[in-house]
């Protein structure tokens, strides 16, 4: 019984120029793997906007800030003055206020989802 074998002399040569390959392979590595990236950089859309639009938009931002605060202060002042001790109820929010050796503390209690925060105003 017999059997014949053939064989070859393997070589391998690397294409990548980081691992030995040549480097005029560099550029097309580079442009193929740029072609076949689907993906972006996020771009900020405050950077595409004018000196203008952003004005407009700081503006804008100020005013409903200004006017939540103004709602703010009137709700406060209906229910009375939070540096008094107790426990207020603002919609959905119960706002516990009291006095410790840390100072002044405000537990906020969101009572539709159960989260809750704690303030603490030091003497």
């Amino acid at each position: 019984m017999g059997t014949s074998a053939m064989a070859q002399q393997f070589s391998y040569k690397p294409i990548n120029p980081a691992f030995g390959g040549d480097t005029f392979n560099y550029n097309w590595l580079i442009s193929s793997a740029t072609a076949q990236n689907g993906l972006t950089a996020p771009h900020d859309a405050r950077e595409e906007q004018s000196d203008l639009d952003s004005f407009g938009e700081s503006l804008s931002r100020q005013l409903l800030s200004q006017f939540s605060r103004t709602l703010l202060n009137a709700q406060i002042e209906s229910i009375g003055n939070l540096q008094e001790e107790g426990v207020y109820t603002l919609g959905n929010l119960n706002v516990e206020v009291f006095e410790s050796t840390e100072g002044l503390v405000i537990n906020i209690l969101d009572t539709s989802t159960g989260e809750t925060t704690q303030v603490i105003v030091p003497n």
